[in-house]
C-alpha cells in the first residue's frame, strides 16, 4: 500500500514528523521552563497559548486562500515551516517571558501559513480513492513525531541533568530536515491552465463551497467542543499523583495509539466509507470521558488517555478527507482554512468551559461534560447524513 502512495505525501509526512520532534522536544516542557526557569505564573502560560493558538487559526484561512489564489502550495509551505524553524533557537536563548511569547507567536504563525496549503497539496497529488489512506498516513508520521518528541525530551533531560537549553538546541536539528526536505523533496503536481482568478475570500467566492462543506465543518467545530485542550489530560494526572516528571508520558501514551490507528483507519475508510468510522470514533471519544471522569489512579489515567488517542485516529484524518471530498479543487485551500479557523475557535471555547468547569465544579464535571458534548455531536453527525455526498457513504 505505502508503494503506490504518491512520493510526496510521504515526503510531507517526513516533513510533519520531523517538525514534531522539534516542536514537542520544545512545547513538552516550555510551561515547565517557563514557570521554574523564567518565573512565570501559570495564567501568564494559559494567556500564552491562547494568543498562540488563536494567530494560529486566522492566518490559516488566508494562507488557505492565497494558495489557491496562486495555485502553488509549495512556497507556503516552505515559508510556514521555514518561519517555525527560524523561531526554534529563540527558546534556547530565552531570558524574558517576552522571548518566549515572541517566538511562540512567530512559530503559531508559521504553523498558521502551512496547514492549510499542506492539506490541500495531499488532495492534489492523491486521486479520490486513495485519500483517506494519504491523510491517515500524514497523520500516523505527524503523530509519530508528537510522541517521539517528548520521548526524547525526557531522555536528554535525563542525559543533561534537567538543562532546558541542551534539549532546546537539539530540537533545532529536525526542524533544520524539515526545510531541506520541502525544498529538495516536494514538487508541485502540473498546473491547470486558467485564467487570472479572484482571490478566493471574496463573498463570491466562499459562495461557490457548497453547503455539504459548510454542514461537515460546522459539526467538526461542534465536535471540537467536546474534545478540549490536551493540557486537561495532563492536569489529570497531577490529580492521581503522577509524578511531574513523567508528566509528557501522558501525551506519548495518546500519540502511540493516535499514531498506531490514524492510517489503519484511513485505509478501511477507503474501502468501507467514512461514517461508520467517525460514527465509532465519537462513540469512543464518550467512553474515553467517561473513564478519566472516574479516574482515581494512574492505570485508569492512562487507559482514558489511551481511549482520546483512538479516538483521535480514529477521526482526525477522516474529518480532513471530508473537507477534501467536499470542497471544489480550486478552493481547497480556502476551504482548509475556513475549516481549521472553525475548528480552532472551538478548541478555544472549549477549552474556556473547561477551565471553568474544572475550577468552579471539579475535574470530573469537565470529563462528564465532554462526554455530553460529544453525544450531542454523534447525534449532530447522524443528522448530517443526507446533506453529504453519497460517494462519501
Amino acid at each position: 500500500m505505502l508503494k503506490n502512495m504518491p512520493k510526496g505525501v510521504i515526503a510531507l509526512g517526513f516533513v510533519s514528523l520531523f517538525m514534531d520532534v522539534s516542536s514537542e522536544m520544545i512545547h513538552s516542557l516550555l510551561p515547565l521552563f517557563m514557570i521554574k526557569t523564567l518565573g512565570v505564573t501559570a495564567l501568564a502560560v494559559g494567556i500564552l497559548e491562547g494568543i498562540a493558538e488563536s494567530t494560529a487559526a486566522i492566518v490559516k484561512i488566508f494562507s488557505g486562500a492565497f494558495s489557491d489564489w496562486i495555485g502553488k502550495r509549495k512556497p507556503l509551505l516552505l515559508l510556514g515551516y521555514g518561519l517555525s524553524t527560524l523561531t526554534k533557537p529563540l527558546f534556547p536563548l530565552a531570558n524574558s517571558f517576552g522571548t518566549v511569547l515572541f517566538a511562540r507567536f512567530a512559530d503559531r504563525v508559521g504553523k498558521g501559513i502551512r496547514v492549510a496549503p499542506r492539506d490541500a497539496f495531499v488532495a492534489d497529488v492523491t486521486p479520490q480513492e486513495q485519500r483517506g489512506a494519504a491523510y491517515g498516513l500524514r497523520q500516523t508520521m505527524d503523530t509519530v513525531g508528537a510522541f517521539t518528541g517528548p520521548t526524547l525530551a525526557i531522555l536528554l533531560m535525563l542525559w543533561t541533568a534537567n538543562n532546558f537549553q541542551t534539549v532546546f538546541w537539539f530540537a533545532v536539528i529536525p526542524a533544520i530536515i524539515v526545510v531541506a526536505i520541502i525544498a529538495f523533496a516536494i514538487h508541485e503536481p502540473a498546473a491547470k491552465e486558467s485564467g487570472r482568478k479572484p482571490f478566493p475570500l471574496k463573498s463570491a467566492q466562499l459562495k461557490m463551497l457548497p453547503s455539504a462543506f459548510w454542514w461537515v465543518s460546522i459539526f467538526s467545530a461542534a465536535l471540537t467542543l467536546a474534545r478540549f485542550s490536551e493540557a486537561f489530560l495532563i492536569l489529570r494526572g497531577d490529580t492521581v499523583h503522577l509524578d511531574p516528571a513523567f508528566a509528557p508520558a501522558i501525551l506519548i501514551v495518546m500519540n502511540i495509539v493516535y499514531a498506531a490507528a490514524a492510517w489503519p483507519a484511513g485505509i478501511l475508510s477507503d474501502r468501507i466509507g467514512k461514517n461508520g468510522l467517525l460514527a465509532a470514533g465519537i462513540v469512543v471519544l464518550v467512553l474515553a470521558d467517561g473513564v478519566l471522569a472516574l479516574s482515581g489512579s494512574v492505570p485508569l489515567l492512562f487507559a482514558g488517555c489511551a481511549l482520546w488517542g483512538l479516538h483521535m485516529g480514529l477521526t482526525q484524518g477522516l474529518l480532513t478527507a471530508f473537507v477534501a471530498d467536499q470542497a471544489p479543487s480550486d478552493l481547497r485551500g480556502t476551504a482548509f482554512g475556513m475549516y481549521n479557523l472553525l475548528t480552532g475557535i472551538a478548541l478555544l471555547l472549549a477549552s474556556g468551559i473547561a477551565g471553568w468547569l474544572w475550577k468552579d465544579y471539579g475535574p470530573a464535571m469537565t470529563f462528564e461534560a465532554g462526554a455530553v458534548f460529544s453525544l450531542i455531536s454523534l447525534a449532530g453527525f447522524a443528522a448530517l447524513q443526507p446533506r453529504l455526498k453519497s460517494k462519501l457513504a
